[in-house]
């Protein structure tokens, strides 16, 4: 306990900090969650990937005001003899290595593609399916872990996340059985579940990814499409529930949080602690002993790992 001025007051028959109030109105109960967020997100979009940062701090801090869901919003069924993305050039897997990398250099969420030309993700489709096999029969939390783990081995260790083996490991170094669920995914039943959030997607009126809608209780709201800073998704939440101030709650440890993520690349401890770039290496240090991480670059980017 902090060493405040300790007082034992005759008349009010208090003995504690001086300056308490004797009389006040508290509230422990935690504010109504009335608010829907929708993630319509994909294992393969890259500004999904950008987007980690920011959004992993704002459900830190603001979770508390509302619910989250995740869904799938099947950004490609397979590669087809037209252009997939025109505006970006894209009409085969090996374009889409230079937009990737363009994305992964500009946000600084490391990008290195290749794996575009050499074994190449032919749809985004069966790592969705092994996403709402889990998020059905495990959790959401799981899924999602799920999800940040495809994304790690794409577009920063060159693994095809569509591959049977691949998904297999990942699911499996989350403590399940990953032939099973992949299995699972592989039968009408797990194209049924990415149909659901398709559905729902469409509905939500969501064309592009990332996209998050923020939603009442009377289903009105906003929606964001695209990265975008942090105090945008703070604003916007404010709007949808006509709050003029938000509590946010106090980040976690930098223990905590690697604890529970595994891999922290710099721009993520960046946005997380409002850090500068050089300021990221001297704050690990403080903050976690030598053997409770490693700390290792790739494509000009250092990143912590747990030990």
């Amino acid at each position: 306990m902090k060493n405040h001025p300790m007082v034992c007051d005759l008349e009010t028959g208090v003995c504690g900090v001086a300056g308490e109030e004797e009389l006040g109105i508290i509230d422990f109960n935690q504010p109504k969650k009335s608010i829907e967020v929708y993630y319509v997100t994909d294992p393969i979009c890259s500004h999904c990937w950008a987007l980690e940062p920011v959004l992993r701090r704002f459900i830190e801090q603001y979770g508390h005001y509302f619910n989250f869901h995740t869904i799938m919003g099947g950004l490609l069924e397979k590669w087809g003899d037209g252009p997939v993305d025109p505006t970006n050039g894209i009409s085969g897997p090996a374009d889409v290595v230079g937009h990737w990398r363009e994305v992964g250099e500009y946000y600084r969420m490391p990008i290195d593609g290749t794996v575009m030309m050499n074994n190449p993700v032919q749809s985004s489709y069966p790592p969705s399916r092994v996403f709402k096999v889990i998020q059905k029969n495990q959790h959401d939390a799981i899924a999602c872990e799920y999800l940040r783990r495809a994304r790690e081995a794409l577009f920063v260790f060159n693994q095809n996340i569509a591959d049977t083996s691949v998904m297999i490991d990942i699911v499996n170094k989350l403590g399940l059985d990953g032939v099973a669920i992949v299995n699972e995914s592989e039968q009408t039943s797990g194209q049924q579940l990415l149909n659901e959030d398709f559905d729902l997607a469409r509905n939500l009126g969501v064309r592009g990814f990332p996209t998050i809608i923020m939603m009442n209780e009377d289903n009105k709201g906003l929606k964001i499409v695209g990265g975008r800073p942090f105090v945008n998704y703070v604003e916007g939440l404010k709007q949808v529930l006509n709050f003029e101030e938000l509590q946010p709650k106090q980040q976690p440890s930098l223990l905590s949080l690697l604890g529970k993520e595994k891999l922290l690349f710099s721009k993520e401890i960046e946005v997380m602690y409002d850090l500068e770039k050089s300021e990221v290496i001297s704050y690990v240090k403080k903050e976690l002993s030598s053997d409770q991480y490693e700390m290792k670059e790739i494509l000009g980017e250092c990143y912590i790992t747990t030990k």
